[in-house]
């Protein structure tokens, strides 16, 4: 896919920094954005010691000006962006019942809202060029639902919504929008859980392993490749058969 640029939120760690190194083997040139500055650095750099071309972007999903920015210097930099991988996100667990308001926003406006306005930013560019792939990361729990995440699972089962809402909108346009949703991944995120919790994970997986952020970055590589183009609007699922 020469000459061709996807951008990564959250790409500075976990299934982010594998989807950036899996793109990049497949010939994209990588625009490497969260808020982690450093750890953008880290992966650019990873990508162009193997041969690739990538650039590090700083990005926060909590600000507008930021999101506005961020594009607007990617878009300077490298004149286009064709795919979209919409995977930053975050967690603040609680009981519905006791969950603070500000701990409901934050998850709703980095996860949700922020895959929405990112996407906002490069639909212009893609309609015009009738190319374009939006790959947003759900998760297994936005489909099944999961106690003590109220604000992240509506995130995720939010983003599914968005996904079909998206893909009806511009297919006429050639660009497709999809959703991956991964079960329990090995990342940092999962590796704060406690020990039983992680135990109990592995009980309700029928594979009797937890997946690597490598098994859902071959997902997207696959719907942001030219073979994909005639899938959008779905959800792949990457569970271990999690939730069938």
């Amino acid at each position: 896919m020469p000459g061709r640029v996807a951008m990564v939120t959250g790409g500075s760690r976990g299934i982010g920094r594998a989807t950036c190194l899996e793109l990049s083997r497949s010939g994209f040139q990588i625009i490497v954005a969260s808020f982690e500055v450093e750890k953008n650095e880290e992966v650019a750099s990873e990508i162009q010691a193997a041969g690739g071309k990538a650039v590090p972007l700083e990005l926060d999903l909590t600000s507008m000006d930021s999101i506005k920015q961020a594009f607007a210097k990617a878009l300077k930099e490298w004149g286009r962006i064709d795919v979209l991988v919409n995977n930053a996100g975050i967690t603040r667990d609680g009981l519905a019942m006791r969950m603070k308001p500000e701990d409901w926003d934050l998850v709703l406006q980095v996860n949700l809202s922020g895959a929405f306005f990112c996407a906002q930013q490069v639909l212009p560019g893609m309609l015009r060029e009738r190319w374009g792939r939006i790959i947003n990361i759900a998760s297994v729990v936005g489909q099944m639902g999961n106690a003590g995440q109220a604000n992240y699972v509506s995130s995720k089962a939010g983003i599914i919504g968005l996904t079909k809402a998206l893909a009806q909108e511009v297919a006429s346009r050639n660009v497709t929008v999809n959703a991956v949703a991964p079960g329990f991944i090995e990342t940092d995120m999962t590796a704060r859980l406690p020990q039983e919790v992680k135990d109990r994970m592995l009980s309700a997986i029928p594979m009797k392993r937890f997946g690597k952020p490598e098994d859902v970055a071959a997902a997207v590589n696959f719907l942001a490749s030219e073979q994909a183009g005639y899938i959008t609007g779905h959800v792949i699922n990457i569970n271990g058969g999690m939730y069938m």
